[in-house]
């Protein structure tokens, strides 16, 4: 009479994970279709000597998305649409990406040479270029965040 107990609840101990595994799979195809809706931006900075001590931030509206320092990306996850991307120090770009589902986008930023402080720019490049400094460069995604820099 204790083996059925017993028997049960190992049986129960088996099938459990299955059970898990199974709303696992089945929450899958709601995160696929939250990710349709989105787009991937990598904002990037070839590791250089000028401009080396300034960084800045990469904004949308007043959101802070990512700070660019000398050989940094980071990468971030954004609706599909079009989006405005702001850059300062004492010069101001802005770049506007229209971003398709599913699809990766790259913005190269750079710094040119200003009266006091180097001017900062975004421009759309593509894969081969990111992919040819990216094993030079250091992941600063959500790093760096709310402070008082530019």
């Amino acid at each position: 009479m204790i083996r059925t107990p017993i028997c049960i609840l190992l049986v129960a101990g088996m099938l459990a994970p299955l059970a898990a595994l199974s709303q696992d799979t089945a929450a899958a195809p709601a995160a696929n279709a939250a990710s349709a809706d989105t787009g991937t931006v990598i904002f990037f900075r070839e590791k250089k000597m000028v401009g080396a001590a300034i960084r800045y931030k990469v904004r949308e509206d007043a959101k802070e998305l990512c700070k660019l320092k000398n050989g940094t990306y980071c990468t971030v996850t954004v609706g599909a649409g079009s989006h405005v991307y702001t850059v300062h120090t004492e010069a101001k770009d802005a770049l506007t990406l229209n971003v398709e589902p599913g699809k990766t986008y790259y913005v190269q930023g750079a710094i040119s040479m200003g009266a006091f402080a180097g001017h900062p720019s975004l421009t759309a490049t593509d894969l081969a270029t990111f992919e040819g400094m990216k094993s030079k460069l250091k992941d600063n995604t959500g790093q760096d965040l709310g402070g008082d820099e530019k």
